[in-house]
């Protein structure tokens, strides 16, 4: 028995490496083909790296290469979903630098890497077969980074090349493009140097036959029919993408496995489920008196009650299958109340928006705070200020890779789990609330003002979630930078546009009829086609994300969707408005204060103290952040006025002992001896000044040893000569010895005297002389 088990386990190895010879001989041609775009070529190849991989395929242009590989597993998942993981990993060696970490080594994830794995992600998920629950897998490795193009559209291309060159069962390929316009014109693939002054930054994924399946943008106010034109010629090239991975894929004579299973409900448990619960849910589907809770109740208990008729009429289906009979059955009902009668779970009509409120000032400690609730979305926003040494700080790696720098402005978003009345795991980094945040950020950027002299982050949380509540984060962010008196260029509001459509039966990649609707509830996301979310002032558009669940959209419906989006803005932008129409003319009586302190360097020693223990002690007891801005110069940020007081009480302190007094260059003064020294004496000028230290040398014309050859004695006054101080390390120079001529001198005396002014704390950054 041990020898057949031993034997079994052998043919179980034979036939996996079998499987890996034919997919490494598959493999084995090197292939490339090139793109013409614009001015520049991408070029696509296979067959060298990888090999055993599913799919491989190298995507470069100008120097930037990037390798992806596909691997998808042949027995399925217990998972009742696409199993789906894209990693995009930016490695440090590509641009010829060392990470910095202790360990020198790739740690973690980015929030670039992150970003760019979830726009492959959304760029090739919709485009796997229905039911096809196998792990899937899809790696992105940079293998070189010229610093000028921008490796992330090439990671999308790469994806798309190595699933329609791998026999992963993939309804593609795609193709991705970057359009950016500068002066008006448009560039594809534009450069990184190109990509800073451009006022449109647009990703636009293409289908073939000239359909769209993702769109990722932030723009500066770009005019709706500019965006539009934009996205057309984005689609435009992102067609010879399409054709040359196509010409690879016929090249290499793709042949697409046959999964073992493919995940569906069988028709007979599909029409029993119409038979007995179509009429009841089309009746919770129909009352509006319904909210998103007990809706939701309401058709758990039909589910409840058809899976329990459903397990005793078929005792033999799995689990999946009685699941998904009721959710087709469910699905159909409300998508067809869409398609045929024009008719929402909610009653509104198909352009209609949900009932909107908000408020500002809510927390009067908060430098900014508002409230946005539309329908059963509820997010809370606050403002806060700090340093502009409190921006975002990007690794060396990051800024080599990537272009991205310092950001002295981020929106971070937070969705507790009882948003949803659900319990969960609270903290950590989550890559959809990550997402959302980003996308929110990037539709308030462009109306935060370049010069100014705070970094501020706004803190956009879910209370209450029934859809889009990141386009409700950007309308309350918003509000709340008004409130706290940021002189933003104009109000922001962002809207979620979504889609149900019925497929051509006779070709299902195109759509018969469809119907786009207004501000969307999060049962319309989740049974709908698509996720439109769309952002900007009354001027323009500031940023879009749309995420499509079926094989692509035609132009056309993309255009009626931003046009539907544009008129529901302007709607909501007018609601806004009547709360808080402009931005505060100035911020808040407990908002942060700046001020300038300038210490000749005569005193700095003094100012900062002994390896800088005078400012950690400073921050440590007041809050406040110290930095310096140039040689003299110190910038002193408080969070409240309260806290800079304090802090100037804290200066005055630590540098009444060091008072600058107005000394005559080749006078005599009468000096105190307050220490003596094996290499001099200490002596003081007047009574709240620093000891200086009078060196041997210059105590008499005669080499001494020791200043107890002199007789001299703490406490003992004796006659000195101010020489300045010096111009390197600003120390005094004094001198005993030339006093030790004949030559009659005038001796001058000095009283306590203080000089430091502190200025009154304000809003405004302010100078004070030490």
């Amino acid at each position: 028995m041990r020898y057949l088990l031993r034997l079994g386990h052998s043919f179980a190895r034979l036939s996996v490496r079998l499987c890996h010879q034919s997919v490494y001989s598959s493999h084995t041609n090197p292939r490339r083909v090139g793109v013409e775009l614009g001015e520049k070529k991408l070029e696509i190849s296979s067959g060298r790296f990888a090999r055993f991989a599913d799919g491989a395929a190298v995507i470069q242009l100008g120097d930037t290469s990037v390798m992806v590989t596909a691997v998808s597993k042949t027995k399925p998942t217990s998972s009742q979903f696409m199993p789906l993981v894209v990693d995009y990993r930016q490695k440090a060696a590509a641009a010829g630098r060392i990470p910095t970490n202790y360990l020198r080594r790739e740690l973690g994830t980015t929030d670039n890497e992150i970003l760019t794995s979830r726009l492959i992600d959304r760029s090739i998920r919709p485009l796997f077969p229905s039911g096809y629950f196998y792990d899937t897998q899809i790696l992105c490795n940079l293998l070189a980074v010229d610093g000028v193009n921008d490796p992330d559209v090439l990671a999308i291309n790469g994806a798309s090349a190595a699933l329609a060159l791998s026999d992963i069962p993939w309804n593609g390929p795609i193709g991705a493009v970057r359009v950016g316009m500068v002066d008006g014109e448009l560039l594809i693939n534009p450069t990184r140097a190109e990509m800073s002054s451009s006022t449109l930054n647009l990703v636009v994924v293409g289908a073939p036959s000239s359909q769209v399946v993702m769109i990722e943008a932030s723009a500066e106010n770009v005019l709706q029919q500019d965006f539009c034109h934009a996205v057309k010629v984005g689609v435009k090239h992102t067609q010879q993408i399409i054709q040359a991975i196509q010409q690879l894929a016929r090249e290499q004579k793709v042949t697409k496995r046959i999964p073992v299973k493919i995940f569906s409900a069988p028709a007979d448990m599909v029409k029993h489920v119409q038979q007995l619960a179509s009429e009841r849910i089309y009746a919770v589907f129909t009352d509006y008196t319904h909210d998103k809770i007990c809706r939701d109740e309401a058709i758990n208990k039909i589910r409840l009650e058809v899976e329990e008729d459903l397990k005793e009429k078929f005792p033999q289906a799995e689990p999946f299958e009685v699941i998904e009979s009721f959710n087709i059955v469910c699905k159909d009902i409300f998508r067809n109340l869409v398609l045929n009668e024009y008719r929402r779970c909610d009653g509104r009509d198909l352009t209609a928006l949900r009932n909107i409120s908000c408020d500002v000032d809510l927390f009067k400690p908060l430098h900014g705070s508002a409230v946005f609730q539309r329908g059963q979305t509820q997010v809370l926003c606050s403002v806060t200020f700090d340093s502009l040494e409190s921006s975002i700080k990007a690794d060396i790696i990051t800024t080599a890779l990537s272009g991205i720098k310092d950001k002295n402005f981020m929106l971070h978003y937070e969705f507790p789990p009882y948003a949803t009345n659900e319990i969960g795991k609270v903290g950590g980094l989550n890559r959809r609330e990550l997402g959302h945040g980003a996308l929110a950020e990037k539709a308030l950027r462009p109306v935060i003002p370049k010069d100014f002299p705070f970094t501020i982050r706004v803190t956009a949380e879910v209370l209450e979630s029934n859809g889009s509540s990141s386009m409700a984060s950007a309308c309350g962010g918003s509000l709340a930078l008004m409130d706290a008196g940021v002189p933003i260029s104009s109000a922001v509001a962002g809207v979620a546009i979504g889609l149900i459509s019925k497929p051509n039966p006779e070709k299902l990649a195109e759509i018969q009829d469809y119907r786009i609707l207004t501000d969307i509830l999060g049962i319309e996301d989740y049974l709908g086609d698509m996720d439109f979310k769309m952002a900007g002032t009354n001027k323009g558009i500031t940023a879009l994300q749309a995420d499509v669940k079926i094989s692509g959209l035609p132009l056309k419906v993309v255009m009626e969707a931003i046009q539907q989006a544009t008129v529901a803005k302007r709607e909501i932008l007018g609601i806004m408005n009547k709360c808080i129409a402009k931005p505060r003319a100035s911020r808040k009586e407990n908002g942060p204060v700046v001020e300038n302190v300038r210490v000749p360097v005569s005193r700095r020693a003094r100012f900062v103290g002994p390896g800088g223990y005078n400012l950690r002690l400073l921050q440590a007891q007041t809050g406040v952040t110290i930095n310096q801005v140039d040689e003299e110069t110190f910038s002193v940020f408080a969070p409240t006025p309260r806290a800079m007081n304090e802090a100037q009480h804290f200066i005055s302190e630590i540098c009444k002992d060091d008072q600058e007094q107005q000394l005559e260059f080749g006078a005599v003064y009468t000096a105190t001896v307050t220490e003596i020294r094996d290499i001099g004496v200490m002596v003081k000028l007047y009574p709240n000044m620093s000891a200086v230290l009078l060196h041997n040398s210059q105590l008499d014309h005669k080499r001494i040893k020791h200043p107890s050859a002199l007789g001299l004695e703490v406490g003992q006054q004796i006659q000195v000569k101010y020489f300045g101080r010096d111009p390197t390390d600003g120390r005094m120079r004094l001198s005993r010895k030339v006093l030790q001529s004949p030559a009659a001198s005038v001796v001058k005396t000095l009283s306590e005297k203080q000089s430091i002014s502190m200025g009154p704390g304000n809003s405004h950054t302010t100078s004070t002389d030490l």
